[in-house]
């Protein structure tokens, strides 16, 4: 006993104990839970945050210390033709003095016309917690409405800051409620069909569930650690729901196996943890190392995705070695209950094997019979595929972005369209001794004004440029405007143009001075070429741990290597389809968005490394069946077509649940979600079908016994799983050797 696996000694005990090891679980779950949400989370600030240039000018800005109320704005046009300047001072007068009686506005500017007169603009200041303003903003709406209803003669909209975060969050928030109703039965539902029965479709999704729970507590005491993000817990949630329902089918659907080959259900769970908890084990180490990849990137964000990837997915593993082996002995043949009559005809376990429809088959006998051709044509398909990637841009996403769909984005663009400095800006932060403070706004003064000659740059409405001087003198900060939208190729060059000559020619000479210039175009540009240079050293560390790993558990270096590249090849053809839907337009009615004509700055790393990851699922449990055929004596093409037909059920029903769960993300409003779901679940459909069924299988049949050579220290081979031999495939299948 002492000499078996870990994972055979965990789940027996767990078998012969269920309710302590249900009860152990539970415990760990509740503890997990509620000491993360009593330790809080602790997030992290724009120091944690600041990369390049950009994050730079962030630090000098905040040294500051300035205070920057909330700011929200009354716009006033025509509904058609010119606008009456009279009757829209009137509007304003009206507004004002609403406005002035609600509580939360602490004041009301004076009018102030667009340069071309179609617009009267009455800015207003918000009292309190600049942070909070977003959650307070409504009372202004309201009143801003009253407005409207008594003149209805003209335009009048409440757009700025608070009044579009409260609108983006509203639409977001349905967005997500849409999503968490539709992922739960999607993911049941495929579960269903893929077992013919209601509790063993139910057991992964309660797995996945607590695991998810558990992760989310940990992450918060982590982030006492490594501070958290506002999308680590949506990430938690995402990759968790991934391999814990992964996990648990893999070995579900082999303690079903082994049980209706006769097995008493503690032996069906020996053997399910043997085999299908080795391969758990095995995944989920290179889903770790994959994202452990991203503390690499020393970023806050892709820090604090890591960890709670990392947790969440140590505690799904965790899960499947003891407490899935307690539930499946205690519930022993009641797992199969009730079962959908049709559903379980079709997917039920038959002496041993589960029922085979004849499209793997179908599929494998190319790579079987002719491996060479198939070979060569399935990754010239995949290259192809892959090829425009080369042109990959990398953006974030603007206000031009955000869906027109609510009153504040449609009210946005008439108000940059009339006050354009009102729309993209650049942020000159510079730091020098108090002394000079005068010499800086001097400075300063003259570079708005070289700029407001410059068609790139944007003229400052009112009487000239705002300089905000801190209180201790040394930090000043010059807004400067462009008139094109942030992911514009001008905004990009008067970007460029403040770095490289306006800003150095304004500044440099006086003493001690240090300055950098930030803004939304400053961080897309900033954090793109921060991407770019972390991402090689990301892909080589989990390209070579993941290597280590591979070439240790299969006691191969060829196994190991082509792992690698089919890996690649599959990351390859999922970033060069994203960059044919996203880059380009002719998908946007079918996906419903608009063409960024770049893909999102954070997007590839984060894609490489989770595909990385959760690909290791599907080609860890597809090679260890053939292991186990080559073990048994069975040759190396009967053994391929063994193991791929073998597995095959059950990969394509998690591929399923992950393309499912992934789509739902494509029809969230926001471009990142939709890059991301889209680039998530082509991936992943690609991976489990073209690479699985079609390269996989040529490549091994190819090489034949020289798939497990290695070098003498890698020889030992671990014992061979106690499995009887399933019959042989037909000759028909194999074809002739």
């Amino acid at each position: 006993m002492g000499r078996r696996p870990v994972t055979v000694r965990l789940a027996r005990w767990s078998a012969e104990h269920p309710w302590r090891a249900i009860a152990l679980w539970v415990v760990f779950v509740a503890v997990c839970f509620v000491g993360g949400n009593a330790a809080g989370l602790n997030e992290a600030t724009d120091a944690d945050q600041a990369i390049g240039e950009f994050g730079r000018a962030e630090l000098i800005v905040d040294g500051g210390d300035f205070h920057d109320p909330a700011t929200e704005n009354v716009l006033i046009t025509a509904r058609s033709g010119a606008l009456d300047p009279a009757a829209a001072k009137a509007v304003a007068q009206d507004a004002a003095g609403r406005l002035r009686q609600v509580e939360g506005v602490a004041s009301v500017g004076t009018p102030m016309p667009s340069r071309d007169g179609t617009a009267l603009l009455l800015p207003i200041t918000m009292a309190g917690d600049p942070e909070t303003a977003s959650d307070r903003v409504q009372p202004l709406r309201d009143a801003t409405a009253q407005v409207q209803e008594a003149h209805p003669e003209l335009r009048v909209e409440q757009v700025g800051g608070p009044s579009i975060d409260k609108a983006l969050d509203d639409t977001l928030g349905k967005d997500f409620k849409r999503a968490e109703l539709l992922s739960l039965p999607v993911t049941l539902a495929i579960l269903i069909i893929a077992f013919g029965a209601l509790i063993a479709a139910g057991v992964p999704v309660l797995l996945a569930l607590s695991s998810v729970a558990a992760a989310m507590g940990l992450s918060t005491l982590a982030s006492h650690l490594v501070p958290a993000t506002d999308t680590t817990a949506s990430v938690i949630l995402l990759i968790g729901m991934a391999v814990g329902v992964d996990y648990s089918l893999f070995y579900v659907r082999r303690e079903r196996e082994e049980r209706a080959k006769g097995r008493s259900g503690l032996d069906a769970v020996e053997i399910a943890a043997e085999t299908s908890g080795h391969a758990v084990v095995v995944s989920g180490t290179a889903v770790i190392i994959s994202m452990g990849g991203l503390l690499l990137a020393q970023d806050a964000i892709f820090s604090s995705l890591a960890v709670g990837s990392i947790l969440v997915v140590a505690v799904a593993v965790i899960g499947s070695l003891t407490v899935l082996p307690a539930l499946l002995a205690k519930l022993g043949r009641w797992v199969d209950r009730p079962r959908v009559p049709l559903l379980w005809r079709l997917t039920a376990p038959r002496g041993g094997r589960p029922a085979r429809p004849r499209f793997w088959p179908a599929v494998l006998r190319p790579a079987l019979r002719a491996p060479v051709a198939t070979l060569l044509i399935s990754v010239a398909l995949l290259l192809a595929l892959a090829a425009p990637a080369l042109g990959m841009k990398l953006k974030f996403p603007g206000a031009e972005d955000v869906p027109r769909t609510t009153p504040a984005m449609q009210a946005y663009d008439r108000l940059t369209a009339a006050f354009p400095s009102n729309g993209t800006n650049h942020t000159v932060a510079v730091r020098a001794p108090a002394d000079q403070a005068d010499r800086v706004r001097a400075a300063l003064t003259g570079l708005a004004g070289r700029a407001a000659t410059d068609p790139l740059f944007a003229p400052a409405e009112g009487d000239g440029p705002e300089i905000r001087v801190s209180a201790d003198r040394r930090v000043s900060v010059l807004d400067v405007a462009t008139p094109y939208a942030s992911r514009s190729d001008e905004a990009s060059r008067s970007l460029h143009e403040l770095r490289r000559d306006l800003v150095p020619a304004a500044l440099d000479g006086i003493p001690g001075v240090e300055y950098a210039v930030g803004g939304g175009v400053a961080a897309s540009e900033d954090y793109a070429d921060h991407i770019w240079a972390k991402l090689p050293v990301v892909a080589a560390f989990v390209l070579a741990l993941t290597f280590l790993v591979m070439a240790w558990t299969f006691r191969s270096v060829v196994v190991a290597l082509t792992s690698i590249l089919l890996n690649l090849l599959s990351a390859g053809a999922a970033y060069g389809l994203l960059v044919l839907v996203f880059q380009s337009h002719w998908a946007e009615g079918l996906l419903g968005f608009t063409s960024m004509d770049a893909i999102v700055t954070w997007l590839p790393l984060f894609l490489f490394v989770v595909l990385f990851g959760l690909s290791m699922d599907y080609h860890v449990f597809v090679v260890s069946r053939i292991r186990e055929a080559v073990d048994r004596g069975m040759p190396n093409r009967e053994a391929v077509a063994e193991g791929i037909t073998s597995s095959a059920g059950v990969v394509t029903s998690a591929a399923i649940v992950m393309v499912g769960v992934f789509s739902i993300f494509a029809t969230l409003s926001m471009i990142d979600f939709k890059q991301l779901g889209i680039g998530l679940a082509a991936a992943i459909l690609l991976d489990a079908t073209i690479i699985r069924a079609v390269v996989l299988p040529s490549v091994m049949t190819l090489l034949g016994d020289a798939n497990w050579w290695a070098p003498r220290f890698l020889r030992r081979r671990p014992a061979t799983p106690t499995v009887e031999p399933p019959p042989a495939p037909s000759p028909e299948l194999v074809g002739a050797r």
